[in-house]
C-alpha cells in the first residue's frame, strides 16, 4: 500500500481551473481575453468585454459570470481549504488500556497529517471465528466518534470499510481505498 497522491484526487477539469485563481472578478477574467487591438478598434472596454463574454476571443470555453464564480470557489476551497477546528477525543481521558494510551498519544499528529498510523486488530467471536483488519487511524478519526473508545474503553473492532478487512466465518475479504492510502494490485 502506498500513500495516495493528492493531485490525483481531482478531475483534470478541476486541475485546469487553477488558472481562475489569478482573477479576482469575472471582469478581470474577461479582460484577459481582450487585446490592445480590440480596445483600439472598438474604443470601449464594455464592448470588448461583451465580445469576450460571447466567446469570440477564445479558442476554448469562455465561462459565464455565475459559472466563473462557482468554479473559482471550488478551486479556491481545494487549494486553500478552510480550516475546520477539531476536538481531540482523547483530551482529558485517562485510558487504562495500552492500545488506547498509544492511540491517544498519536491522535493529534494523525488529525493534522504529521503522522500516519495503521492499526492491525484481530478479534475472535464467541464461536471462535476470526475478524481482523487494518485500520487507517487518521481516516477513522474523521469518519467516526472516538470518544467512547477513550472514555468508556469501548473495544476497537475492524469494520468492512477499513483499509483491510477479513471475516473468516462469512468469507469476507475486503481491501478499501481510504483518504490516505490506496491498495496496489
Amino acid at each position: 500500500m502506498a500513500l495516495a497522491e493528492k493531485k490525483n484526487d481531482y478531475t483534470p477539469g478541476t486541475e485546469a481551473d487553477r488558472r481562475l485563481l489569478a482573477f479576482e472578478t469575472w471582469h478581470d477574467y474577461l479582460d484577459d481575453f481582450i487585446e490592445v487591438a480590440d480596445l483600439r478598434n472598438l474604443r470601449s472596454l464594455i464592448s470588448a468585454r461583451t465580445i469576450a463574454a460571447l466567446g469570440y476571443r477564445s479558442s476554448g470555453e469562455t465561462l459565464q459570470e455565475k459559472e466563473f464564480y462557482a468554479r473559482r470557489a471550488v478551486i479556491n476551497e481545494i487549494v486553500y481549504p478552510t480550516l475546520t477546528p477539531y476536538v481531540l477525543a482523547s483530551e482529558g481521558a485517562q485510558p487504562r488500556d495500552p492500545l488506547a494510551r498509544e492511540l491517544a498519544m498519536r491522535e493529534r499528529s494523525n488529525r493534522i497529517g504529521n503522522l500516519q498510523t495503521i492499526i492491525f486488530v484481530r478479534h475472535f467471536t464467541k464461536s471462535g471465528f476470526e475478524i481482523s483488519g487494518y485500520i487507517d487511524y487518521a481516516h477513522r478519526l474523521i469518519t467516526e466518534d472516538w470518544t467512547p473508545f477513550f472514555r468508556i474503553n469501548k473495544q476497537l473492532w475492524p469494520a468492512a470499510k477499513d483499509l483491510g478487512y477479513f471475516h473468516w466465518r462469512h468469507g469476507t475479504v475486503r481491501s478499501n481505498i481510504t483518504r490516505n492510502y490506496k491498495v496496489q494490485p
